[in-house]
């Protein structure tokens, strides 16, 4: 088969091999993978940033979408022919997050999707919904169940999103659109920053209630504030990191949620976090790591019922995965990026 596995780090380094067809062993499933969507953590994977240490070789992408070919005895949940997406950490099932549960993620702590076939253990799998095709299903695991826990399953408990919440979501990337498209489902009014009039235009084709270019003007939390009449957002998806978590801070409103989920960018060295702010508005700061497999079928379901479908900004060939890289580098997309692995 073909993959792309990361010897040495660097874009320039990721080269197509010939590798062996895994064998399926009792539990095991054999996913012949159609396509595979990019996530940051991916970026960061390929470039030696997310974890230096990793051992080489690794295929890199956590999610991907296929079908099962072939099973091993004993598997029961799915069947040769069954459409398929791998789940992000393939341990975590249901529960809360574990040290356990948050093991063997896909693409980091061992071989990811970026290969023409994928072996995978019944449970690290589940079915996607039947409108969806593999190209947009690829875009589920990580992305897609990132912001559902982030506004629904796993957000605030004390504050639960509920129609009339105004969410605040940064940028234009997968996990800000997925939760732009499930916030409306819910009911929500969904305000949104962009560095781009154009991207924030296309939003507003998506239900984005109002866009704020924070490259005119870096102060959004005060535009967040005077847009709610003074109170501030229930719940701001931060997907900045230290570069715009003060401006998340100031955007809340007192007894908000920050559903602090990226690293995009980074803070100014040295700069102090604003420990007051968050005790004196009683914020709510929740870390959200994707999900459970669970909180996947959850998402699914609702996917299914409105049928809802992933936005793609653009769709590589197998062989161009390492222009589909760049294209990530390049942080011009709208949406999620995809790989095309297998058309047929």
């Amino acid at each position: 088969m073909r993959a792309f596995p990361v010897t040495a780090f660097g874009i320039e380094n990721l080269q197509l091999q010939e590798l062996p067809i895994p064998r399926v062993t009792p539990g095991t499933v054999l996913i012949k993978v159609h396509a595979v969507s990019l996530n940051y953590r991916d970026l960061l994977m390929v470039r030696g940033l997310y974890n230096p240490k990793m051992p080489l070789p690794r295929i890199p992408c956590s999610d991907g979408a296929g079908e099962v070919v072939a099973v091993g005895e004993d598997v029961t949940r799915v069947s040769i022919g069954d459409r398929v997406c791998g789940i992000f950490m393939q341990q975590w099932l249901d529960g809360p997050i574990t040290a356990e549960k948050s093991r063997l993620a896909l693409g980091g702590d061992i071989d990811g999707m970026l290969a023409e076939y994928v072996l995978l253990p019944q449970d690290g799998v589940t079915l996607f919904p039947q409108h969806l095709t593999y190209e947009e299903a690829a875009t589920l695991p990580c992305a897609a169940v990132t912001a559902w826990n982030a506004l629904h399953y796993g957000g605030d408990p004390v504050n639960p999103l509920a129609p009339g919440s105004t969410i605040v979501i940064q940028g234009t990337g997968g996990v800000s659109i997925f939760a732009l498209q499930f916030a409306k489902l819910f009911g929500a009014t969904v305000l949104g920053t962009s560095s781009s009039d154009e991207k924030l235009a296309r939003a507003q084709t998506l239900g984005l209630d109002s866009g704020f270019n924070y490259k005119q003007d870096p102060d959004w939390a005060r535009w967040v504030v005077a847009s709610t009449q003074g109170l501030g957002a229930d719940r701001i998806i931060e997907v900045g990191g230290a570069g715009t978590f003060d401006q998340s801070l100031r955007a809340a409103r007192p007894g908000g949620t920050i559903a602090q989920i990226g690293v995009l960018s980074a803070g100014t060295p040295g700069e102090a976090i604003p420990f007051p702010l968050i005790l004196h508005k009683q914020l709510r700061i929740q870390g959200i790591y994707v999900g459970s497999r669970a909180i996947f079928e959850q998402m699914n379901a609702t996917i299914a019922q409105a049928q809802l479908r992933p936005v793609i900004d653009q769709v590589f060939a197998f062989d161009q995965s390492p222009r589909a890289f760049r294209h990530m580098q390049d942080a011009a997309h709208f949406g999620k990026i995809v790989i095309r692995v297998s058309a047929d």
